[in-house]
């Protein structure tokens, strides 16, 4: 067991693919009792397919991917197609602190577990919806994942090279609107525990996006000015960019904010010259200079190793590290000191890389207790444990497929 800071937070969650379930992965992380509904009628599609990685599975229990997005989670199986169904999620949404789903708009309340009727079966429940486009407005049907997440949101337009066509965003974008709708649910936690009141949260993966790339909306507000993709370049940096190091496809990001980070460059360079030089000799002249410069630049860190390079940076105080791909950055030993990669038994896929819990806190540690769920796995404990529901009944029910 954990002794984390959500420890006696029930959450019960209808969720599927990424963006739904690692928010409550990062809860459960935190010690909150998560409980999954999900049926073999409709299976989350990330227990047999990884669209990032092209990968698929045989069964429901094999994908790594999924054991990543819900870790510490209990497993029930309920066919909402199914009026008894139902009702056994109602009792399970009433003696839950936080419901939250990320269906369709229109989905949950058609079911009869919208927030209006959960609401009256518990007065001060929490319940998120998390969808593509929000609960309201002219696009609220529209269904969406990743990259479309991504391009409604103005990032996909922003980001590439001058010369690219916008680019199409995946799996990491579903993260961003998972840990936005994980602090939306610790903001109503804080609200229920001042104020002992429940609400409804209508989060739209779009926003989520654009309002981590509101600079891009700050710019058109105030100055009308669109904003194009410009590559590594910064608005003010230079030197800011990749530069190619020693080995094949290895790269090292440099970036240098002041003209006394420039000039210390140069001596680790071995080329105080460069400083003296009028193209370089302040950050609008580097600038407007840039592709001299990187030139210049690359020609020194293709000699060298890309952690050798960012050692000599960072020791004269400039910012530099490599460009790590997924095995290198798996390898770092930075990464491995910090434990970020856990090895955990699967009692189906055997040993297993997960993602360690992102925080340290000292009093209250996040933990991982458990792999995710098998397909059902906590049945019993859940309907027996929980609701109550007597284990002759249990078996009723499995017979008449409504727990299925």
């Amino acid at each position: 067991m954990t002794n984390g800071p959500l420890q006696g937070i029930r959450i019960t969650e209808f969720t599927s693919a990424w963006a739904g379930p690692y928010a409550t992965c990062l809860l459960a992380l935190l010690g909150a009792e998560v409980i999954k509904v999900e049926s073999r009628k409709r299976i989350d599609h990330s227990r047999f397919i990884a669209f990032s990685m092209g990968k698929t599975f045989t069964g429901p229990d094999e994908s790594s991917v999924f054991d990543n997005l819900n870790l510490n989670k209990k497993g029930v199986c309920l066919n909402l197609s199914q009026p008894e169904a139902v009702e056994i999620a109602k009792k399970l949404a009433a003696k839950s602190d936080i419901v939250i789903e990320n269906m369709r708009p229109g989905v949950m309340p058609r079911l009869g577990l919208g927030y209006d009727v959960l609401a009256t079966l518990k007065e001060d429940l929490i319940y998120l919806s998390s969808s593509s486009c929000g609960q309201i407005g002219p696009d609220r049907e529209f269904i969406g994942y990743a990259p479309n997440f991504a391009s409604i949101g103005g990032l996909s337009h922003d980001t590439g090279y001058p010369d690219w066509p916008p680019s199409n965003l995946m799996g990491f974008i579903d993260l961003k609107s998972a840990t936005t709708a994980a602090y939306a649910m610790l903001m109503a936690l804080i609200h229920h525990q001042k104020t002992g009141e429940g609400q409804y949260i209508d989060l739209a993966s779009q926003e989520t996006v654009a309002i981590l790339n509101s600079d891009m909306l700050l710019d058109y507000i105030l100055n009308q000015r669109v904003n194009l993709r410009k590559g590594n370049k910064d608005e003010i940096m230079s030197p800011h960019n990749c530069y190619p190091c020693k080995e094949d496809d290895r790269w090292i990001s440099i970036a240098v904010s002041t003209d006394e980070e420039w000039q210390s460059m140069c001596r680790v360079m071995g080329n105080t010259e460069l400083a003296d030089d009028k193209r370089f000799a302040d950050v609008y002249n580097r600038w407007i200079n840039q592709e001299a410069l990187d030139e210049t630049i690359g020609r020194w860190t293709e000699t060298l190793d890309d952690y050798e390079v960012m050692i000599l940076l960072q020791e004269a105080g400039i910012a530099a590290a490599p460009s790590l791909n997924s095995e290198r950055l798996f390898a770092d030993p930075h990464i491995q000191a910090r434990e970020v990669f856990r090895s955990i038994n699967h009692p189906v896929i055997g040993k297993n890389w997960v993602v360690a819990p992102p925080w340290r806190l000292s009093e209250t540690p996040a933990a991982i207790t458990h792999q995710s769920p098998l397909l059902g796995e906590h049945n019993h404990e859940v309907l027996n444990g929980l609701l109550g529901i007597p284990e002759e009944e249990i078996e009723k029910l499995q017979a008449e497929k409504v727990v299925y």
